[in-house]
């Protein structure tokens, strides 16, 4: 399905029937990345999700793709679809957006999920290695961004144990707009610091992370989990930073207890 939102047509789907949870994907991914999750969910839940712009189906938009903007994007979404609150589950770039989303959109906010995510805004040199990605990106396409962030977007153990995963995964970064993904580089360099907010946070807040996660680790994890008062942290075995598609067995057991 598509919707206008924000002078963008954004592509999203919904399904099933309940408390709303609304899904973010992670950089430089899609909403693909929830199948199992909608599957498994829309049972007893309304899943929402959508491709943030310049990923999967929706198209970029015009200059960086900042958190805000996605943000505003599945706020306005959940306005186009009549949902007062939702959860708010986000992986990496849809973590950062998640904070934002809490920053912005606090009275639509029923719960929040971080997934392999971080609080602190990028440093001087994480920042100019984005954009320098960024330029390489436009000049040699987005298989400079496979090259950059697949190995690192996934845990050793997939790495060893779950080629076809690795394959996956490489196809549909492939696949991508260019634009699109130095677009969302600009935005994630720019990101604010949110670690001022994370003590703001009064809903009912889960915390995962892969073991294996190389680009914000467990001890990143843990020191959200000390700030949010009454949060729940659960680190899932055998997994990078991409938990759900790794070990989805083990991620859908800590979200599905974090909703019941």
């Amino acid at each position: 399905m598509r919707a206008t939102l924000g002078g963008s047509e954004i592509e999203y789907d919904v399904q099933g029937d309940g408390p709303t949870v609304l899904l973010l994907h992670a950089f430089p991914l899609g909403r693909f990345m929830w199948d199992a999750e909608a599957e498994a969910f829309s049972r007893r839940h309304r899943i929402v999700r959508f491709d943030a712009r310049g990923f999967g189906g929706t198209p970029p938009g015009d200059g960086p793709l900042t958190m805000d903007r996605i943000a505003d994007d599945g706020a306005a979404l959940l306005g186009l679809l009549g949902i007062e609150k939702a959860v708010v589950a986000g992986c990496s770039m849809g973590g950062y957006a998640a904070f934002a989303f809490a920053h912005r959109h606090p009275e639509r906010l029923d719960g929040l999920v971080l997934q392999d995510t971080r609080a602190g805004a990028d440093t001087d040199d994480a920042r100019a290695y984005r954009a320098s990605l960024a330029t390489k990106v436009l000049e040699e396409g987005a298989g400079a961004a496979v090259d950059a962030f697949l190995p690192r977007l996934v845990g050793e153990t997939t790495r060893r144990d779950n080629p076809t995963l690795v394959s996956r995964l490489r196809e549909r970064i492939l696949a991508t707009s260019p634009r699109g993904i130095a677009q969302a580089l600009a935005g994630l360099g720019a990101r604010p610091d949110s670690r001022d907010t994370l003590a703001t946070i009064r809903v009912p807040t889960l915390i995962v992370v892969g073991e294996e996660d190389v680009l914000t680790p467990p001890a990143e994890a843990e020191a959200m989990a000390e700030a949010i008062a009454g949060s729940r942290l659960e680190v899932i075995p055998s997994a990078g930073h991409l938990s759900n598609l790794e070990n989805p067995e083990a991620f859908a057991g800590a979200l599905g207890r974090f909703l019941s």
